[in-house]
Protein backbone atom coordinates (compact mmCIF):
# COMPACT_ATOMS: atom_id res chain seq x y z
CA UNK A 1 0.00 0.00 0.00
CA UNK A 2 1.37 3.59 -0.65
CA UNK A 3 0.59 6.89 0.68
CA UNK A 4 1.21 10.36 -0.26
CA UNK A 5 3.13 12.04 2.05
CA UNK A 6 4.18 15.48 2.43
CA UNK A 7 7.88 16.25 3.18
CA UNK A 8 10.17 19.12 2.87
CA UNK A 9 11.96 20.31 0.01
CA UNK A 10 15.83 20.42 1.09
CA UNK A 11 14.69 16.36 2.69
CA UNK A 12 13.50 15.28 -0.89
CA UNK A 13 16.17 17.26 -2.65
CA UNK A 14 18.67 14.97 0.31
CA UNK A 15 17.06 11.62 -0.60
CA UNK A 16 17.01 12.47 -4.87
CA UNK A 17 20.73 12.85 -4.61
CA UNK A 18 21.96 10.06 -2.38
CA UNK A 19 18.85 7.64 -4.34
CA UNK A 20 20.56 8.79 -7.24
CA UNK A 21 24.12 7.65 -5.84
CA UNK A 22 22.73 4.28 -4.75
CA UNK A 23 20.49 3.39 -7.31
CA UNK A 24 17.24 4.17 -6.12
CA UNK A 25 14.20 5.75 -6.18
CA UNK A 26 13.49 8.84 -4.10
CA UNK A 27 10.43 6.98 -2.22
CA UNK A 28 12.69 3.77 -1.77
CA UNK A 29 15.34 6.13 -0.51
CA UNK A 30 13.06 7.83 2.30
CA UNK A 31 11.54 4.07 3.28
CA UNK A 32 15.40 3.45 3.74
CA UNK A 33 16.43 5.86 6.30
CA UNK A 34 12.93 5.82 7.70
CA UNK A 35 14.33 1.73 8.24
CA UNK A 36 17.03 2.89 9.93
CA UNK A 37 16.09 5.10 11.51
CA UNK A 38 13.15 3.05 13.58
CA UNK A 39 16.51 0.35 13.67
CA UNK A 40 18.12 2.61 15.76
CA UNK A 41 15.95 3.91 17.85
CA UNK A 42 14.47 0.73 18.64
CA UNK A 43 18.21 -0.26 19.34
CA UNK A 44 20.07 2.74 20.85
CA UNK A 45 23.29 0.75 21.58
CA UNK A 46 23.69 -0.61 18.31
CA UNK A 47 25.81 1.62 16.15
CA UNK A 48 24.37 2.77 12.92
CA UNK A 49 27.01 0.98 10.76
CA UNK A 50 25.89 -2.35 12.53
CA UNK A 51 22.32 -1.39 11.83
CA UNK A 52 22.46 -0.78 8.35
CA UNK A 53 25.09 -4.00 7.71
CA UNK A 54 22.19 -6.38 9.14
CA UNK A 55 19.13 -4.63 7.36
CA UNK A 56 21.49 -5.01 4.09
CA UNK A 57 22.16 -9.00 4.89
CA UNK A 58 18.75 -9.15 5.60
CA UNK A 59 17.16 -8.49 2.20
CA UNK A 60 20.63 -10.33 1.15
CA UNK A 61 19.00 -13.57 2.85
CA UNK A 62 22.17 -14.10 4.27
CA UNK A 63 20.80 -13.44 7.53
CA UNK A 64 20.63 -16.82 9.76
CA UNK A 65 19.59 -16.18 13.60
CA UNK A 66 22.10 -17.14 16.21
CA UNK A 67 21.26 -19.70 18.70
CA UNK A 68 22.59 -20.08 21.93
CA UNK A 69 23.57 -23.30 23.31
CA UNK A 70 23.99 -24.24 26.63
CA UNK A 71 27.60 -25.68 27.83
Amino acid sequence: MSIAIRIDDELYAAAKRTAEAECRTVPLQVVYWAKIGKAALDNPDLPIELIRDILAAKKQGAFEPFEFTEE
